[in-house]
C-alpha cells in the first residue's frame, strides 16, 4: 500500500511550486559553488548559496536518456525499460508529473526530452527533436511543431518564461521541467560567448595523460579520449551546418583566425593533446556560461513576480562529465567524474541558505522527494526515497549507506564496457561483467581512482564486505540481469 506522507493533500495554496532545472552533461567541476578552478557560475551559485548543495548525489546509469527515465519514474533502468539511448520510453508508466497533475498541479516541460516517445503527464510540452541542435531548433509540442531562429539555450528559456508569465494558471501550483541541451557535445557556444576565454589558458587536470595502468582493461579500451577520438566538428575545425548567414559570419570571425594559427603551428604529441583540450574545454565552458545566464533570467523572474518564496528550485545535470580527467570527455563510467552529479535545491520556506549535505542521495530519489513536498502519496513501485527531511534540516539516521549503479550501453558509442557496482562512503567496487573483471578503489587514499586494490591482500576483508553489499543491493533493487518489457498497453509482459 502506498504511504501517504502527509496526513492529507495540502491545500493548493500550501503546495509548493516546483521548478526542476536540468542541463545536459554539466560536470560538478564546472560549477563555482562546487569549487571549480576553471569557471564562474554566479547565477547557478545563487541556488546553492540560497539553498542546499548536495556533495554526494549519484546517478543510477550515467547516460542521458536513462537518467531522465529514472528521474521520471523513480525506478532503475531495468524496471522502467530504458537502459540506453537506443531505448524508447514507455510513457504509460507511472511518473511523478502524472501524480502531481492528478493532485492539482499544472505541469509543463520545455527543452531537451530525449526519450523518443512524446511526453505524458504534462499539460504543456515543447521539446527538442532528439538531441537537438545548438542553433535554430525545431521544437515538438502538443500544439504542433515550431521552428525557431536563434541560440537554443536562449530559446528554451524564452519558452519557459513565456509559459510562466502567459500560460500558467495562477490559482494552481505548478511543476515546470526546464531542461537544457547544453553543454552536451558538440559544445557550440552562443553568439555572446564565442570569444570568451580567448586570452586564457585553462588549467589542465592532473590525469590528462593517464596511461590506465592499475585498472581493468575496459579503462584502456574505451573510445572517448581527447587525444584520439574527437573529430573536426567537436574541435571546430569544420564549418558548422544549420546556421543563418549572420550566425555563420560571427562563427567564422571567431574561429577562422584561431584555426589558421593552429594549422601553422603544426602541433604533435602532447602539445597537440593540450591544444585539443584547450579548444574543447573553452567551448564547453562557453556553453555553461549561457546556461548560467539563462537560469539567472528565470530566477530573476521568480523574485520579481513574488513566486520565489514558495517555489522549490532544483538544479542538476542528467549526469556529470569528464573535463579531461583520465584524458576523457563524455560520461558512462562509475568512476567519480561521471557517477556524481551536481544537485542544488532552494526553497526559502524550508531550506537553510548556504547549507550543504554529504548524504548518498541519488537521482532515483528525486520523484519521491517532489511528491513528498507536494503531500502526494509515493507509489510502492518507486525504488528511491524522499530526502525532504534533509532539506528541512532534520536528521535521517536510517538513510542509505551505499548506492548501486548499472551501466549497459555497448559497444557504441565509446566502447565503455557494461558494468555494475556499489559505492559507500569510502570504497567503490565495480564489476565489468562481460569480461568478469573487477576493480576496488579506496576513495580516501586514491580519490582519482588511479589504482585498483581488488587484488591487494590488505583489502581482502573490505572486498568481501563490498561484494556482499553488492549482492544485497542487486536483490533489493530487483536487478537479476533482465530488463522489463512492456506490451502495447504499457503493462509489464510476463516472462
Amino acid at each position: 500500500m502506498a504511504v501517504l506522507l502527509f496526513s492529507g493533500i495540502a491545500a493548493a495554496a500550501d503546495q509548493p511550486n516546483i521548478l526542476f532545472i536540468m542541463s545536459d552533461d554539466h560536470a560538478y567541476n564546472a560549477l563555482s559553488c562546487y569549487g571549480s578552478k576553471i569557471n564562474k557560475t554566479p547565477n547557478l551559485d545563487r541556488i546553492a548559496n540560497e539553498g542546499m548543495r548536495f556533495d554526494n548525489c549519484m546517478v543510477t546509469n550515467s547516460i542521458c536518456g536513462p537518467c531522465r527515465a529514472v528521474i521520471l519514474t523513480g525506478k532503475y533502468s531495468h524496471l522502467n525499460g530504458f537502459i540506453d539511448n537506443r531505448s524508447r520510453f514507455n510513457g504509460k508508466q507511472t511518473t511523478y508529473p502524472k501524480l502531481l497533475k492528478k493532485a492539482g498541479y499544472q505541469t509543463a516541460v520545455v527543452g531537451k526530452w530525449h526519450l523518443v516517445s512524446d511526453p505524458t503527464g504534462f499539460d504543456y510540452w515543447e521539446v527538442l527533436q532528439g538531441q537537438g541542435p545548438y542553433y535554430n531548433p525545431t521544437m515538438l509540442s502538443n500544439t504542433g511543431n515550431h521552428k525557431y531562429t536563434g541560440y537554443t539555450t536562449d530559446i528554451i528559456t524564452d519558452l519557459a518564461l513565456n509559459w510562466l508569465k502567459e500560460s500558467r494558471d495562477p490559482n494552481k501550483p505548478f511543476l515546470l521541467v526546464y531542461q537544457h541541451k547544453a553543454p552536451h557535445r558538440n559544445w557550440m557556444p552562443g553568439p555572446k560567448y564565442l570569444n570568451m576565454y580567448d586570452d586564457e589558458t585553462i588549467p589542465e587536470p592532473g590525469t590528462l595523460f593517464d596511461d590506465y595502468e592499475g585498472r581493468a582493461t575496459p579503462a584502456s579500451e574505451q573510445e572517448m579520449t581527447i587525444a584520439r577520438h574527437m573529430n573536426d566538428v567537436d574541435l571546430k575545425l569544420a564549418e558548422p551546418r544549420g546556421l543563418t548567414k549572420e550566425q555563420l559570419a560571427a562563427w567564422n570571425a571567431a574561429y577562422g583566425p584561431k584555426n589558421e594559427a593552429f594549422k601553422k603551428a603544426d602541433l604533435k604529441g602532447d602539445e597537440l593533446v593540450r591544444w585539443k583540450y584547450q579548444r574543447y574545454i573553452k567551448d564547453y565552458l562557453r556553453c555553461v556560461a549561457s546556461v548560467d545566464d539563462n537560469v539567472g533570467r528565470v530566477l530573476d523572474y521568480l523574485d520579481e513576480s513574488g513566486l520565489a518564496e514558495n517555489t522549490i528550485v532544483v538544479y542538476t545535470s542528467d549526469q556529470s562529465f569528464y573535463l579531461g580527467e583520465h584524458g576523457w570527455y563524455d560520461k558512462r563510467w562509475m568512476y567519480e567524474e561521471s557517477f556524481r552529479t551536481p544537485l542544488m535545491i532552494r526553497w526559502p520556506k524550508k531550506v537553510k541558505a548556504g547549507s550543504t549535505n554529504d548524504a548518498l542521495v541519488m537521482n532515483l530519489d528525486f520523484a519521491e522527494t517532489f511528491l513528498n513536498a507536494a503531500g502526494v502519496a509515493i507509489p510502492d513501485e518507486m525504488q528511491g526515497r524522499s530526502f525532504l527531511p534533509m532539506l528541512e534540516g532534520k536528521p535521517m539516521p536510517d538513510w542509505r549507506k551505499s548506492v548501486y549503479y548499472h551501466y549497459y550501453e555497448y559497444p557504441q558509442p565509446h566502447r565503455v564496457a557494461p558494468h555494475y557496482g556499489v559505492r559507500n562512503g569510502r570504497y567503490k567496487l565495480i564489476h565489468f561483467y562481460n569480461t568478469d573483471e573487477w576493480e576496488l578503489f579506496d576513495l580516501e587514499k586514491d580519490p582519482n581512482e588511479m589504482k585498483s586494490v581488488y587484488d591487494d591482500s590488505e583489502y581482502a576483508e573490505i572486498k568481501n564486505e563490498m561484494q556482499a553489499e553488492l549482492k544485497k543491493l542487486r536483490k533489493q533493487y530487483k536487478d537479476d540481469g533482465t530488463v522489463v518489457q512492456f506490451d502495447k498497453d504499457g503493462n509489464v509482459k510476463s516472462s
